[in-house]
């Protein structure tokens, strides 16, 4: 099956589908908000299963491999998550300071511009983790500074430019 794998034969990867649906599903489930969710993240494990399986050494159990990737694959999805939760978040706070036809006439080199005045420290984590797109455990060792340093720095630097942007837009409170 495994082997039948290797070569994108249709068969063996409905045969293998068909076996470890049940346990992946299940590894899948204790990451997920809902069985749909769980479901997705157990396709997209499985497109990582037949895309790497030429990789899998034989000589090894087949269970602990695709348990590894289902678990990553839950991981991946959380990690997408929670960047677009903290996005719609940030979003959702700077909706709340101003009002929208003042938040949709700032421009990009306005917005630029406050988050330079941001101070350096707070500006590197918000720029590596908002802009950029690392995790805060990334962030962390190429600063060499601990991951909750980083989320903290992250999250005072959203505070400082929510206020940079009040003024800036002259809303009072």
């Amino acid at each position: 099956m495994i082997k039948g794998c290797a070569r994108n034969k249709r068969s063996a990867q409905k045969e293998l589908y068909r076996e470890f649906h049940g346990y992946c599903l299940s590894i899948c489930m204790r990451y997920s908000e809902t069985r749909e969710d769980a479901v997705e993240v157990m396709n997209d494990g499985f497109l990582k299963v037949f895309t790497y399986i030429r990789s899998f050494d034989q000589q090894q159990p087949f269970k602990p491999w695709i348990r590894r990737i289902m678990i990553n694959s839950a991981l991946d999805h959380l990690k997408k998550y929670q960047m677009k939760m903290e996005h719609l978040e940030m979003e959702a706070g700077l909706r709340e300071l101003v009002k929208e036809t003042q938040l949709d006439t700032l421009h990009y080199d306005e917005l630029l511009e406050l988050i330079r005045r941001l101070p350096m420290a707070y500006r590197t984590v918000f720029n590596l983790y908002a802009i950029e797109g690392y995790k805060h455990e990334e962030i962390a060792s190429m600063l060499n500074i601990s991951a909750g340093t980083s989320k903290s720095n992250y999250h005072k630097a959203k505070k400082k430019l929510q206020l940079l942007l009040k003024d800036y837009l002259e809303i009072n409170e």
